[in-house]
């Protein structure tokens, strides 16, 4: 019964502790994404969606927070954590018109 017990416990923590994560998702879409701005947390990651029906090659050069996630099929989602607080500008390297600002604090 003592196990069972500090299993539920167990359980629960878990639940608790996913449930204070932000979970962001950015799509794209008519060659633009969902949104022009975001904030998240350092440490936490933003999904990347690919709701269009081209590709698209999602980078940022913003020091601390570059990636570049290379040609995303569409329907396909890649996340990306950031690690470092400040501002991070995201664009597709096919659509230059794709631009978003995400702030990242601490």
């Amino acid at each position: 019964m003592r196990k069972i017990l500090m299993l539920g416990l167990a359980a629960v923590a878990g639940f608790s502790m996913m449930a204070t994560a932000a979970e962001h998702i950015i799509t794209q879409k008519g060659r633009q994404f969902s949104v022009e701005s975001i904030t998240t947390k350092k440490g936490e990651a933003i999904t990347f969606f690919n709701d269009d029906n081209v590709p698209h090659n999602l980078m940022s050069l913003s020091a601390g927070n570059e990636f570049n996630l290379g040609s995303q099929a569409p329907g396909a989602s890649t996340p990306v954590t950031f690690n470092q607080a400040g501002e991070v500008s995201v664009i597709c390297a096919i659509h230059p018109r794709m631009k978003l600002a995400v702030t990242v604090t601490e």
